[in-house]
């Protein structure tokens, strides 16, 4: 079959300032199996312009495919994107069937399906074997209903067949890198770059993050074997930068030092960047050297509170003084790090904001991101806040970055100053910038002038966003008005055996055949 995938246009700040992109890892590790089954696959990625939906749909529609795939990693702010998207592609051409897939959907099918009838099929979970399956089954023309990990319309009604099993081996498929061309792809300061992830799913029970019930549970690749896929990406298509998409790539200690070996044995000269956890970092302080040796040069480190009493509620599972080592630590074996802090997790007042300020510097970071609390129907943190107020309707603007609930005791414009003051003033601390003029390494001293660049282009616009473009409402829905009930309990994949396909059922809109 003729299959299209789409990249959608994302509106978040983080996608529309910098001059870099970064491939769609989820969409290619799609593609792979498709290619593999001999299909014919191309990928559209609307990020680079952005393209317009109406741009979209005429390089859809004149590919003449058979069918259309539409994903993002930023699957709820993006949702509004994809649904136009849907809409214009449905009406240019009816006869091509639209397949939809993402941590939104898979969570928010019902809705999806009852409120677009443009969206023929829901993809659940991780799609790399669901997709082959899925798109067999349209090629013979089998019933959908044989296929776990679907949503869909049956006469009249939309149906969801069980959970896929989760993917116990995640070397099993591969990734479509030819379907890239790596020169349009950077970061780190217009350095060729790519995505790529050693593991899924995270151990820790966090309840604002989803991590841990989309991905089920904590697996990972092989360490040599993703070793030898990054040199491969290095020597013979030039990548200089590896972005981990991986929520926790360290949490086994024994597999993470296996990894780290493995690409120092490759001797390339690559930099790698991701996430971790700041107790991740503290275990493994007495081999911290392999770290900067394999090329590390910056973990994100979501300390997300400097309260004891907020991380233990949140179930973080770490501590300030934790957080301080980790900080040290990496410094003094050559690696940058940045520390992000959430804003409303608490009725937070004008002193915890003082609080926050105070703390940041003295843990002395290298950099600092500031995110909001945003509640998602699938983490535990939704039914503790549901009955919180929403200000931004607009869920385009679901995205971290804008503030979504309202604080008691703040308004959101103070909300908003507090945060921009607080990272103007950690930025602009005489040891930051002292340190930004004269680090020695050069790879280091690259990255953290490229970071103060970008930087200062976010915070001005952040500002005029908040000022003239972010619609917000004093008169807002609860959050479980605005969203609905709890899908804490809702299984995106099944860790065990699965059981026989068999259809559950909630009363549909109109039905496509």
């Amino acid at each position: 079959m003729h299959i299209v995938i789409v990249n959608p246009p994302h509106t978040a700040i983080g996608s529309r300032i910098p001059d870099d992109h970064l491939p769609p890892l989820g969409l290619l590790a799609i593609a792979g199996p498709l290619i593999d089954d001999g299909h014919r696959v191309e990928l559209l990625d609307a990020e680079f312009g952005p393209m317009s939906a109406a741009e979209i749909t005429r390089s859809v529609v004149s590919a003449d495919c058979d069918l259309l795939l539409l994903g993002h990693s930023g699957s709820t702010s993006a949702h509004p994107t994809a649904v136009e998207i849907a809409t214009l592609v449905r009406r240019a051409n009816p006869r091509i069937r639209i397949i939809y897939g993402g941590v939104f959907p898979t969570y928010h099918w019902r809705e999806v399906l009852c409120d677009t009838p443009e969206f023929d099929v829901i993809v659940r979970g991780e799609g790399e074997e669901t997709c082959r399956q899925l798109v067999l089954a349209v090629a013979a023309g089998t019933p959908l209903h044989r296929v776990n990990g679907l949503a869909f319309r049956h006469n009249g009604e939309i149906v969801s067949t069980p959970p896929q099993p989760v993917i116990r081996d995640l070397d099993a498929y591969r990734i479509a890198w030819e379907l890239i061309d790596f020169r349009n792809y950077s970061y780190w300061g217009r350095k060729r770059a790519v995505v790529v992830q050693f593991s899924r799913g995270c151990p820790h029970p966090c309840t604002y993050c989803g991590q841990r019930g989309f991905w089920t549970q904590w697996r990972h690749r092989n360490p040599e074997k993703f070793a030898a896929e990054i040199a491969w990406l290095h020597r013979v298509h030039g990548v200089q930068v590896f972005n981990f998409a991986d929520e926790n790539p360290t949490s086994s200690k024994k597999m993470w030092k296996r990894f780290l070996e493995a690409i120092i044995a490759e001797g390339i000269d690559v930099t790698l960047v991701g996430s971790t956890r700041a107790d991740d970092i503290v275990r493994d302080r007495d081999h911290l050297n392999l770290y900067r040796k394999a090329g590390i040069e910056r973990f994100l480190m979501g300390m997300e509170h400097t309260d004891e009493e907020i991380l233990r509620k949140v179930r973080k599972g770490g501590s300030t003084s934790i957080d301080r080592q980790a900080i040290d630590l990496m410094r003094r074996h050559g690696m940058l790090s940045m520390a992000t802090w959430v804003v409303g997790f608490e009725e937070e007042r004008d002193r915890d904001y003082w609080r926050v300020l105070r703390l940041l510097l003295s843990y002395d970071p290298d950099q600092i991101q500031s995110l909001y609390v945003t509640p998602h129907r699938w983490t535990p943190l939704f039914r503790d806040i549901r009955h919180r107020k929403v200000i931004q309707l607009d869920q385009r603007k679901w995205d971290y970055k804008h503030q979504v609930l309202a604080t008691r005791h703040v308004p959101p414009w103070r909300v908003f100053l507090w945060v921009k003051l607080i990272e103007f003033v950690v930025q602009s601390r005489p040891k930051a910038i002292w340190r930004l003029l004269t680090f020695k390494d050069p790879k280091l001293r690259h990255a953290q002038r490229w970071y103060y660049q970008m930087g200062k282009r976010v915070w001005f616009h952040e500002v005029f966003g908040f000022l003239f473009r972010d619609n917000r409402t004093a008169t807002g829905p609860t959050v479980a008005e605005f969203w609905g009930d709890s899908l804490e309990n809702e299984n995106s994949m099944a860790r065990g055996p699965v059981e026989k396909p068999a259809l559950k059922t909630k009363q549909a809109g109109p039905v496509r055949a």
